[in-house]
């Protein structure tokens, strides 16, 4: 398997230039607001209950420039007042020079900007990373955080690699005092599970700069992506969580960080 530092450069074209998946004009899920959703390509981590896995190759996709974005964004600005744009994808980060010159033009204009990702590609020890990363961060308002699987060896079975530098990640954040939505999806028999839950709770509560949690409930609306790409859907089998399993997750999660803080934790999804 190559490293996540190879599949990281050859994604990279030139830092004004992105593959981009798809765009969304009126996003109303991946941030605060009313949002301009660019999906860019590519992603390292094979989710079992990835639900775009049209996303995960680097190859093909939509070639734009990072004025393109802005000019379709700056066309319908009226809407974007309480919202902005948000960056998704795939996984974001592996186009990290674009989303640099992306956001820092988009921040010279006062447009507000959110990073969807898991943080799979954040490594403190590797100081050429660790700065792009720092100038990336100076430029973004609000991070949504992928928390797939507090449990490292879990975390590994259902995505193909280890939670380290996720967690690390999130804690570089919390040092950086970078505004944070963490997102954990719920699959029953996975990560439906009260001892793993707690531990995530516990391991939240520790951060200073969450915001919002959101605790999204495992559906199979993907599936039919997987027959079309000629994929095995992992998960097929999977019973979809319930609304009473999703509040019943989330209450056990809150009830986590309350026992670790004494407080109550209130999400407070605005900008």
């Amino acid at each position: 398997m190559l490293s996540l530092e190879h599949v990281m450069l050859k994604s990279n074209l030139d830092k004004n230039i992105a593959r981009i998946h798809s765009i969304e004009s009126f996003g109303s899920v991946d941030g605060p607001g009313i949002r301009f959703v660019a999906f860019l390509k590519g992603c390292h981590m094979r989710c079992k209950f990835c639900h775009n896995p049209d996303t995960w190759s680097t190859e093909a996709g939509t070639l734009m420039e990072s004025d393109e974005i802005l000019n379709a964004i700056k066309r319908n600005q009226t809407f974007y007042t309480s919202g902005g744009i948000t960056a998704t994808g795939g996984e974001p980060l592996m186009q990290i020079e674009f989303l640099i010159e992306l956001f820092t033009k988009a921040k010279e204009t006062g447009i507000h900007t959110c990073l969807d990702t898991s943080g799979i590609l954040f490594n403190r020890e590797n100081p050429k990373k660790l700065a792009q990363f720092d100038q990336l961060l100076s430029v973004t308002d609000l991070i949504l955080l992928d928390i797939k699987h507090i449990n490292p060896d879990e975390h590994k079975k259902l995505t193909s690699h280890s939670n380290t530098n996720i967690l690390d990640f999130a804690r570089y954040l919390d040092e950086k005092q970078i505004p944070v939505w963490i997102r954990h999806v719920v699959v029953p028999e996975i990560t439906y599970k009260k001892n793993f839950l707690i531990k995530l709770g516990e391991f939240l509560s520790t951060l200073h700069n969450v915001k919002a949690i959101e605790v999204l409930p495992y559906h199979r609306m993907g599936c039919v992506k997987y027959e079309n790409l000629g994929f095995e859907y992992a998960l097929k089998d999977a019973p979809q969580l319930t609304k009473a399993e999703a509040q019943r997750a989330e209450e056990i999660l809150l009830e986590s960080i309350k026992a670790h803080t004494g407080c109550e934790f209130i999400s407070d999804f605005g900008r």
